[in-house]
């Protein structure tokens, strides 16, 4: 996951075969976090009645969706999990479970809890306090 994290600033994005990366990508992501298909489902703003595509996603059979508010998800949830990896390089346990540890800065909730209720909008609030640990 580290080697493809490292050139996703150059993806292109009108690219199909990009948007397979980033859907193995993502998808690959999600499994380490542990999260339910039903918040992978979430996270990606996808309904409820979309766990086929995801699951194609996983499989490498499906592009990422080329519409905007998901590909700005992904962004973000790849954020989200390159600032960890900087922040515990070390620590793989910390690097994947802290989205759904308590956390006092988010009043005692798991980022998880904040990305599932305010949907892309809670995302960008966790990428960003991740950047300000990390004084980007």
């Amino acid at each position: 996951m580290k080697a493809a994290l490292a050139h996703c600033d150059q993806v292109d994005l009108d690219s199909r075969e990009a948007r397979y990366k980033l859907a193995k990508l993502v998808t690959n992501l999600f499994d380490r976090w542990g999260l339910t298909q039903a918040d992978q489902l979430n996270l990606l703003g996808l309904s409820d009645n979309s766990r086929s595509i995801l699951n194609k996603m996983r499989k490498g059979t499906q592009a990422l969706p080329s519409s905007r508010d998901v590909q700005d998800r992904v962004g973000y949830l790849l954020a989200i999990h390159k600032a960890l990896r900087l922040l515990y390089p070390r620590n793989e346990h910390d690097r994947y479970h802290w989205v759904s540890q308590r956390n006092a800065d988010f009043k005692n909730r798991e980022p998880l809890e904040l990305m599932r209720e305010q949907g892309l909008i809670g995302v960008a609030k966790v990428s960003r306090y991740l950047d300000h640990l990390r004084g980007v």
